[in-house]
């Protein structure tokens, strides 16, 4: 028989590394079952003109939560989870080599995933210069030029934000649904950005770092665009698929919580880029995951 857990995280982002120490804390039996620690944090992006500190991203509280768990090997599980549903009034997990985990409650912080071009050069300059997280980087970029990739909300803010310091902003996109707003048709009258419309994008160029973008205009012209760096802002891609007929989502597949991150589903709680809270920065995310470790402990506390 399998042994049950108290609380079962999902996920070793900044969500759920915090969401581990802060269960571990209050004494819950917990285990985190992640595929790596520290999520999107693990990834930095390189820009030749600047240096660490001059970036918030959490790290050091990131970074401590991780060196935590990998002391406590006991409340931690590496391996990619297929599937989460109800069971005797908990819930069993199941893991990619079909080992069954079973829980009292569940936090989901599995994060989301990036849209990549797929183009030549795009492997080779991310995180060189190539990013996808306009967000953490833009104050960074004072009188410097930057190039957006993207079509939706998320690239429309990226390309305003980056053209309040920067010289120069290049927005690539297939259609311009998203200029109808306030800050879209701000941005189409900024002398500092320009849209490119239909462009296809053909191949990213550098040296130790991304330098250029090369397109092909819509008369099919092949034409390059130098920058001091680009940034891929396409729409993230929640990884909620392991509860897609347990909790309710969003339109975008994102897990639907309330402000104490509470799903659909009591005794289920997520927390971070997978939910369709504002988020999408790691300082944001380690606060939801002490916010769905707390609720979730609210909830067990009758049961312990």
């Amino acid at each position: 028989m399998n042994p049950m857990y108290d609380l079962i995280i999902i996920g070793g982002g900044p969500a759920g590394l915090t969401a581990a120490i802060y269960a571990i804390r209050k004494r819950l039996n917990v285990l985190l079952l992640t595929q790596d620690l520290g999520g999107k944090t693990n990834f930095r992006l390189a820009l030749p003109w600047t240096q660490d500190y001059q970036v918030i991203r959490g790290l050091e509280i990131v970074n401590k939560f991780r060196s935590e768990l990998e002391y406590l090997d006991f409340a931690r599980h590496l391996e990619e989870v297929e599937e989460v549903s109800q069971k005797n009034g908990g819930f069993a997990v199941v893991t990619k080599s079909e080992t069954e985990l079973d829980a009292k409650a569940v936090i989901l912080a599995t994060g989301a995933r990036q849209v990549c071009m797929g183009v030549s050069g795009e492997k080779e300059f991310t995180m060189k210069g190539l990013g996808y997280s306009a967000l953490s980087y833009a104050p960074l970029f004072i009188d410097r030029i930057a190039i957006v990739i993207g079509d939706d909300d998320l690239a429309l803010r990226s390309t305003g934000e980056l053209s309040t310091v920067a010289k120069h902003v290049y927005m690539v996109c297939n259609n311009d649904k998203v200029f109808g707003t306030p800050l879209g048709r701000k941005l189409k009258a900024a002398e500092n950005v320009t849209v490119l419309k239909g462009y296809e994008i053909l191949e990213v160029m550098g040296d130790q770092y991304a330098r250029a973008l090369r397109l092909k205009d819509p008369s099919g012209r092949t034409v390059e665009y130098e920058a001091d760096a680009m940034f891929v802002e396409k729409a993230l891609t929640p990884n909620s698929g392991m509860v897609k007929d347990l909790v309710k989502l969003d339109e975008r597949g994102r897990i639907i919580v309330d402000d104490i991150n509470r799903t659909s589903v009591l005794g289920v709680f997520a927390a971070g880029d997978v939910t369709n809270s504002f988020s999408e920065q790691a300082l944001i995310s380690v606060g939801e995951g002490a916010k769905a470790a707390l609720s979730a402990y609210e909830y067990l506390l009758p049961m312990l």
